[in-house]
């Protein structure tokens, strides 16, 4: 394994070098602060720097002393600053009006640190270490005068160590990361059914056995009985942090700004905690629910138990209390949990969740702290003071807030960092999704669909990284780098600087930074993504490209041939007329990098067409509507992106109105394969005509040969040959075999 690199190492890389003239250097800050006003010169950092500070941030200043390998700070309130020297000094409202806030001034004889609070003394050092680290020689800093304050208070990145432990050590490194990248708030998800990841005195069992599992690989230990082991088990896999551990990170982070929210996951994913406590399981047998129950009041006392010793460790106003993905199966059938629900009167088993969640609440209010969950908290009545971590899109974040609850925004379209970045049959293996950096950049975490007050109580957003197919440090690294760069700059900057080409500019010199800290950032890949924009009605799309490499060499063809050397040039965004295959390739030195990108205009004749929708789509995957099948544009790797439509539980079943009796010749329509969240491709797919939409004839039937058990992505056409025929009515019809989700993009109709 490579030797891990610190911030210290690499910064001292720097010291003992002397300022040679330079005009300017790079800037090229992330996220991007207020305001950046380079100036002419550098400012030398030596081993005769000496550092200077106001008491009030005599810690900040240390830590960055020591960061920097600098010698300790001297405290001072002088107005004279000293030459040669880099100052922490106390601002006033009048120089940083944000409480948050900093000014940051390098001139070639100092550099001059303004805050009001450390809050803002922290982000300023930060910049200062980023500016070091991004530079060529890390000695010298460029000139410049930068003001900046942060957008949003809360900026998160969760991280699962449940599925896979990630030792105390490395958690350190992790959140050094988060820092520097101006995130504040982490969210330590150490519970969940893979495994309980902290010392409950009390209960210790949680630690000698919970904590273990056979199988190292999640998915052996979830697809072969799902048990757990013992700590002194030779084969046992897992791991968890002591009490002194989890206090020594909580101080460690906190010197870097940064708040450790603790998740301990109820009443469901909770199969660890009933594997050696089944008394709290409706059913009394290990390794029977995975829920609490809540008809008990041992369960209860348990909880109250854990949280009081999780608050001991963990100042942080915030405790998650998790709240997601309960099955209320086994509430429906105990007798306790239903003794429950009328003895308090209430309707079903979602108010039984949500009386968990209320007495919750209450028991951490008493103690001072505030509750936070899922979204999932919502369902049967959220508790009075509680905060929302919407994740199943936006929608639950958005009845929270107008409901006058606080939100933070985690949607997994654009927040969960365990989907692919990239074409999937290119990455390792990953729970499902795709979100590439240039969609995570592009998230807005106050809904449009809010007011301005409403608007108010969105408090931010958050990475989430669950680690299900992640069960290395370096792999982690790779899944979260550059990605939570591109989230940072959501968080911090103000929208009116938010510029992916800006962006994306800065991110190139950030590549020397992660290089020089040895992350195992995820490299920029070499594909192309093809953006059509349609004109129906005119029968032409204009098509542009776009990939993640910087200011790429791109070249294509319309004519189905792979590009070459001499292929057009891409220079602009240009217009086609009717169906074409459109394929593009990235040059350098003459040679193709990486695999070619295809896309088949498809101008068919049935855009723009009724469609009679005879089972409906998912309220969850609505897509584009009515119009998501026929508007031309085809799905990308993910079924998240708006043009693949979904349909739950339930077959596909609709019928296109061509308008008129119409010509026939061919019939295709895709379908998408993603075991993983339940998304399978139909068993059939059978295609039926009429003339007048009352009476059908099957023209074909073609079935699935994609086995169930394959779990990597797939796209797959049925591809139907209509030669001969004419119709008005098109029926398409496919058979939803697993009850999961069916997703398809467009019927293509010749």
């Amino acid at each position: 394994m490579l030797k891990r690199i610190s911030f210290l190492s690499v910064l001292a890389l720097g010291c003992g070098l002397t300022a040679h003239s330079q005009s300017a250097g790079n800037l090229d800050l992330i996220p991007r602060p207020a305001v950046v006003s380079p100036a002419q010169g550098t400012f030398a950092v030596t081993p005769q720097t000496r550092v200077y500070t106001d008491p009030a941030f005599k810690a900040v200043a240390s830590l960055f002393a020591a960061t920097a390998h600098l010698p300790q700070p001297a405290l001072t309130r002088a107005k004279v600053i000293p030459v040669h020297s880099i100052v922490f000094s106390l601002a006033d409202k009048t120089a940083v009006p944000d409480t948050a806030g900093y000014r940051l001034k390098i001139t070639p004889n100092n550099t001059l640190v303004l805050a009001r609070t450390q809050t803002g003394a922290l982000h300023a050092m930060q910049s200062l270490l980023q500016l070091q680290l991004l530079q060529p020689d890390p000695g010298i800093l460029p000139c410049a005068d930068i003001e900046d304050h942060p957008r949003f208070g809360y900026r998160g990145v969760h991280l699962d160590v449940s599925r896979n432990f990630f030792p105390a050590p490395y958690i350190k490194r992790f959140i050094d990361l988060m820092a520097l990248y101006k995130m504040n708030t982490f969210h330590w998800h150490l519970t969940d059914g893979a495994g309980w990841r902290l010392e409950i005195k009390r209960y210790p069992e949680l630690t000698k056995t919970a904590a273990w599992r056979e199988y190292g690989n999640w998915k052996d230990w979830w697809t072969k009985g799902r048990r757990y082991s013992q700590e002194d088990d030779p084969n046992a896999y897992g791991g968890y942090y002591t009490q002194a551990q989890a206090r020594e990170i909580v101080a460690y982070a906190a010197q870097r700004g940064i708040t450790i929210i603790p998740e301990i996951e109820m009443p469901g994913h909770s199969e660890e905690v009933l594997a050696v406590y089944p008394q709290l399981s409706c059913s009394g047998i290990p390794y029977k629910n995975s829920e609490l129950c809540l008809g008990n009041e041992a369960t209860f006392n348990f909880l109250e138990n854990v949280l009081t010793e999780v608050m001991d460790i963990f100042p942080s106003s915030y405790i998650h209390i998790g709240g997601d993905e309960a099955d209320k199966k086994a509430w429906k059938g105990c007798p306790k949990c239903q003794q429950r629900i009328r003895t308090e009167k209430l309707k079903d088993e979602h108010e039984l969740q949500s009386y968990a969640i209320r007495r919750m609440e209450k028991f951490l209010l008493a103690h001072k702290r505030k509750l936070l969950g899922w979204d999932e908290i919502l369902e049967g009545g959220l508790a009075p003071e509680a905060t929302v971590m919407s994740w199943r899109g936006e929608s639950g974040g958005i009845a929270a807030a107008r409901e006058g609850h606080n939100v933070i925004m985690t949607p997994g379209a654009y927040c969960y960092f365990d989907s692919y970045q990239a074409d999937p049959a290119t990455q390792p293996e990953a729970i499902g999704g795709y979100l590439p950096l240039e969609k995570v950049y592009s998230y807005e975490p106050i809904p449009k669909e809010l007011d301005a007050a409403a608007a108010k109580h969105v408090l931010g957003a958050q990475a989430n990284i669950w680690t299900e197919y992640i069960p290395t440090t370096y792999h982690l690294e790779y899944m979260v780098y550059p990605r939570l760069l591109a989230l940072s700059e959501v968080v911090w900057s103000d929208t009116a600087h938010k510029n992916l080409p800006d962006f994306q500019r800065r991110l190139q010199t950030h590549y020397r930074l992660l290089q020089r800290l040895n992350v195992n950032y995820y490299r920029p890949s070499n594909s192309i993504t093809i953006h059509p924009e349609i004109d129906a009605a005119h029968h032409r799309t204009v098509i542009s490209f776009t990939s993640e490499q910087y200011r790429p060499q791109i070249r294509y063809t319309l004519d189905g041939s792979t590009p070459d050397s001499q292929s057009q040039l891409y220079t602009a965004p240009f217009e086609v007329k009717g169906s074409a295959p459109v394929t593009a390739a990235i040059f350098k030195d003459s040679l193709v990098q990486g695999k070619p990108a295809f896309l088949q205009l498809d101008d068919h004749i049935a855009i723009g067409k009724k469609v009679i929708y005879n089972l409906p789509y998912s309220k969850g995957y609505p897509a584009q509507r009515e119009a998501t099948l026929v508007n031309g544009y085809r799905g990308s790797l993910t079924y998240g992106d708006g043009q693949w439509q979904g349909f739950e539980g339930k077959d596909m079943d609709v019928t296109i109105d061509m308008g008129d009796l119409t010509s026939l010749h061919r019939l295709s329509v895709t379908f998408m394969q993603l075991t993983g969240p339940g998304v399978y491709i139909p068993a059939f797919v059978e295609l039926l005509t009429s003339e007048d939409g009352k009476n059908f004839n099957q023209l074909k039937q073609l079935n699935n040969d994609v086995p169930v058990s394959l779990s990597t992505l797939v796209l797959k056409d049925f591809k139907f040959d209509l030669v001969g025929q004419k119709a008005r009515f098109i029926r398409v019809h496919a058979k939803n075999e697993q009850h999961g989700f069916l997703f398809a993009d467009e019927i293509i109709v010749y």
